[in-house]
C-alpha cells in the first residue's frame, strides 16, 4: 500500500464533503438567518483549509532523508497537525466572540431573528456526513500511522459534534418561538467552546512533538522490557525517546559482559536494534550504546 497515495485519498474524500457542506451551510446560514449555522459554516471552511494543509505537508514529510535532514522529513507531518490546531483555535475564538456579542445584544433588548428550517436541515446533514468521514479517516489514520490524518479526523468529528449543538440551538429557537431565539447564538458559543478544547489538545500534542517531547511512560517502559528480554543484555538505561512524524527515535545504554569480543557486542546491539524495529516499525531510529558490566 502506497502510504502517500492513501493519505491523499482519505484527505480528498474529506475535502469533497467539506466543499459540499460549507456551501450548503453558508447558504442555509444566510437564508435561514442563523448565527449558529454561520459558525458551523466557518468551521467547515476551516476543515477545507486543513485538508489543503495535510495534502501539502504530507507530500513533504514522505521525502527520504537527505544531507540537510538526517532524520528525514517526518516533522513536517507534526507541523501540519500543529497548524490544524492553530486554525481551529482561530475559528473557535471568532465563533465565541460573535456568539457572545449576539447574546449580549439580546440581553440588552435587541431582538434576534428566528432561524429558518433550511438551517436545521443543513445541521442534520452535517452531523451525518461529518461523522461518516470521521470514522473513515480515523480507520485510515490508524492503518497509516499518520498524525496529520488523525488530527484531520478529529477535525471532522469536532464539526459533527458542533453540528449537534447547532441543530439543538436552531431547533429550539424554531420550536419555542421568538422568546427563545437566543438559543441560536447560544448554540454557536457551545460550538466555539468545543472547538477551542479540540484545538488546545492538538496544539499540546503537536508542539510537544516539535519540542522533542518524550514518548509516553507506558511506551518507554515497554521498550525497556523488550530490550531486557534479549539474552546477554542487562540493565537498559539512559533511555531517550521522541517522535519523528509517524515513527519513533530511540537512544539507550545497555550493559554486557566486559570479556566478550567486540564482534559479539556489536551483534548483540544489532539484535536489540532489530527487536525494537520489528516491534515499532522499520523506520524506527535506534542508537544503542554498549557498556561493560
Amino acid at each position: 500500500m502506497d502510504r502517500n497515495k492513501e493519505i491523499y485519498k482519505v484527505t480528498l474524500v474529506g475535502g469533497a464533503v467539506n466543499v459540499v457542506l460549507l456551501l450548503f451551510k453558508f447558504v442555509a446560514g444566510i437564508v435561514g438567518h442563523s448565527a449558529a449555522m454561520m459558525a458551523d459554516a466557518i468551521h467547515s471552511l476551516s476543515d477545507f483549509v486543513t485538508d489543503i494543509i495535510v495534502l501539502l505537508f504530507v507530500h513533504i514529510s514522505v521525502k527520504p532523508q537527505d544531507k540537510s535532514h538526517d532524520y528525514g522529513h517526518g516533522k513536517y507531518e507534526t507541523l501540519a497537525m500543529t497548524l490544524i490546531g492553530i486554525a481551529l483555535l482561530a475559528v473557535a475564538i471568532g465563533i465565541l466572540y460573535s456568539g457572545v456579542m449576539k447574546i449580549t445584544a439580546w440581553i440588552h433588548g435587541e431582538p434576534l431573528e428566528a432561524p429558518g428550517l433550511l438551517a436545521l436541515w443543513a445541521a442534520l446533514a452535517s452531523i451525518i456526513l461529518k461523522e461518516a468521514v470521521y470514522q473513515y479517516s480515523m480507520v485510515k489514520a490508524r492503518q497509516l500511522q499518520s498524525q496529520a490524518v488523525e488530527a484531520n479526523a478529529w477535525h471532522h468529528r469536532s464539526d459533527a459534534l458542533s453540528s449537534i449543538g447547532t441543530a439543538v440551538g436552531i431547533g429550539g429557537a424554531i420550536l419555542l418561538g421568538q422568546r427563545w431565539t437566543v438559543l441560536d447564538p447560544l448554540a454557536s458559543v457551545v460550538v466555539g467552546a468545543f472547538i477551542l478544547k479540540m484545538s488546545v489538545s492538538l496544539l499540546r500534542d503537536g508542539i510537544g512533538d516539535l519540542m522533542e517531547q518524550s514518548l509516553p511512560d507506558a511506551i518507554e517502559a515497554e521498550m525497556l522490557q523488550l530490550v531486557a528480554s534479549v539474552p546477554g543484555v542487562a540493565e537498559p538505561h539512559e533511555l531517550r525517546t521522541r517522535r519523528i512524524g509517524n515513527h519513533y527515535a530511540v537512544e539507550l545504554h545497555i550493559l554486557m559482559d566486559g570479556d566478550i569480543s567486540l564482534r559479539e557486542a556489536h551483534d548483540k546491539a544489532s539484535e536489540v536494534e532489530d527487536l525494537l524495529k520489528a516491534h515499532y516499525g522499520e523506520e524506527t531510529h535506534v542508537a544503542v550504546h554498549v557498556e561493560p558490566r
